[in-house]
């Protein structure tokens, strides 16, 4: 009976290897920067994801000034805090944040239609 417990062989995880990389990756944070529809031909641009140490309201108010439309900051319970700007801004707030050296390029993800 000693022979057939040495036999049995352990139990394999095949996704082992795949988890341990999903968590190093998952050190790498992306800002999401998603457009919605609203009414008509009227959209909503929203930034997720923009580190904590950084002042929402200040962003805000640069990217308002800079691309002349309204926006505001809401606080949502599972994202966090995220930016909401009028319009289809995607390109415009994606380039001004890699300039004003908030993100890296490679971390912006833009979604949408």
């Amino acid at each position: 009976m000693s022979e057939f417990d040495t036999n049995i062989p352990t139990a394999f995880d095949p996704f082992a290897e795949a988890n341990a990389e999903d968590s190093g990756a998952g050190t790498k944070e992306y800002v999401h920067v998603r457009v919605q529809q609203r009414n008509g031909r009227k959209s909503l641009t929203t930034v997720q994801g923009l580190k904590k140490e950084y002042s929402y309201t200040k962003i805000l108010k640069d990217l308002k000034k800079e691309f002349c439309c309204n926006g505001t900051v809401v606080q949502d319970p599972e994202l966090g805090q995220v930016i909401q700007l009028q319009g289809d801004q995607r390109k415009n707030v994606s380039t001004f944040l890699v300039q004003a050296g908030i993100v890296k390029k490679d971390n912006i993800k833009i979604h949408g239609f």
